[in-house]
């Protein structure tokens, strides 16, 4: 079967479009052919996958976004696509990959009427209103049981057109047998000692991801800590806002920003706690790559996925509201804590028993047997 997966933008490190690549391809190993439409893609396509992008400019994202959904439908007709799979929420889908967390849950957060009434926020309720509303035939797979309790109660989406998917992070974060050995071999590299400590951050959208609460809660660790302890960050995003905030606290020489990497796995061996105090995340995938590698975590309730270090036994997540003092303290406590072997133990036997590896295999049948569907 021919199916179109749309998508505004692709870049390599982002984990919305790492989850399209990987579901792609297992639609594509299963002998179908898939073609992505797209604004814009960057790195390298694989083999078997094809990919449209509509080269569209306007002044504004949202009408951006209004010309591209325009500009798709004439594409779809011409390459008779069977099945169309959004992973951007656009009318008139057959399927929705549902990363993104509740638009419309935002925007009656929003306190200012001038910008709830805004061009941008009408588009993309309407958007989402598209996929979600009752009357919508659109089929939704969902990464989140979080989301799905808004969803359902701000649109009262039936039950019926909700897939629910486990996680489906890679196997290849699980600690391998040589993981002291690994470790031992980062470490060095980077010249970390055996009473230093490392932070890693690991995600796109440095804000999102609430780097500044990290850089703010490392700031005012004991002098005697903080004196060996660094924090690595991994990610696609501007980072001179937040080097200015590292150099206002005195931070910038224990301080790194790489850009994506394919090396991650490394980091998690190397580090010593995954710091992730996000202010809002459907999911948060590298919570679960942290915890079966062996890394402890640090994070906020206000992660899709931070109920399974609570489930795991493996860090310590900081309850919503949020709080920057108690995350400073659970910052400093668990990294003087006699706990963290067996946090990282406990993460560890928690990616060998729990169903965290199977969201593209699933994914993929859902699409194909949905697909099929249509065309009967």
């Amino acid at each position: 079967m021919r199916m179109g997966f749309v998508l505004f933008k692709y870049f390599p490190f982002g984990g919305l479009q790492r989850d399209l690549l990987r579901i792609a391809l297992a639609c594509r190993d299963r002998g179908h052919e898939v073609r992505v439409y797209c604004l814009s893609w960057q790195g390298e396509v694989p083999e078997g996958i094809q990919v449209e992008t509509l080269q569209l400019q306007r002044l504004t994202n949202h009408a951006r976004y209004q010309a591209f959904y325009r500009a798709l439908q004439a594409l779809l007709e011409r390459d008779d696509i069977e099945g169309v799979v959004g992973f951007n929420k656009l009318p008139g889908l057959d399927l929705y990959y549902a990363a993104d967390p509740c638009f419309r849950e935002k925007w009656l957060r929003e306190k200012n009427w001038l910008t709830r009434l805004g061009a941008r926020n009408r588009v993309f309720l309407a958007y989402e209103a598209a996929v979600f509303a009752p009357a919508s035939r659109t089929r939704i797979l969902m990464i989140s049981p979080q989301q799905l309790q808004v969803y359902s109660r701000l649109y009262r989406t039936p039950r019926e057109r909700v897939h629910l998917l486990p996680p489906g992070i890679s196997r290849d974060r699980m600690a391998p047998p040589d993981a002291a050995a690994q470790r031992a071999e980062f470490r060095g590299e980077f010249g970390l000692g055996d009473r230093d400590l490392l932070l890693l951050s690991v995600g796109s959208g440095f804000r999102t991801k609430g780097l500044d609460r990290s850089l703010k809660a490392m700031a005012v660790l004991p002098e005697d800590l903080l004196q060996r302890t660094r924090l690595f960050v991994i990610g696609q995003d501007n980072p001179a806002p937040f080097l200015k905030l590292a150099r206002r606290l005195g931070l910038e020489d224990r301080f790194r920003i790489f850009p994506g990497r394919d090396d991650v796995p490394r980091f998690l061996l190397g580090a010593d706690l995954l710091l992730h105090p996000a202010y809002y995340e459907n999911t948060g995938t590298v919570l679960l790559e942290a915890l079966v590698s062996g890394l402890p975590v640090l994070t906020t309730a206000s992660c899709g996925y931070a109920f399974h270090v609570e489930r795991a036994q493996a860090g310590r997540v900081v309850r919503s509201p949020f709080d920057q003092g108690q995350l400073a303290r659970d910052l400093a406590a668990m990294l003087t804590s006699r706990d963290r072997e067996q946090w990282s133990r406990n993460g560890i036997e928690y990616g060998r028993r729990e169903d965290l590896y199977r969201m593209p295999e699933l994914a993929a049948e859902i699409i194909v047997d949905t697909v099929r569907r249509l065309a009967l």
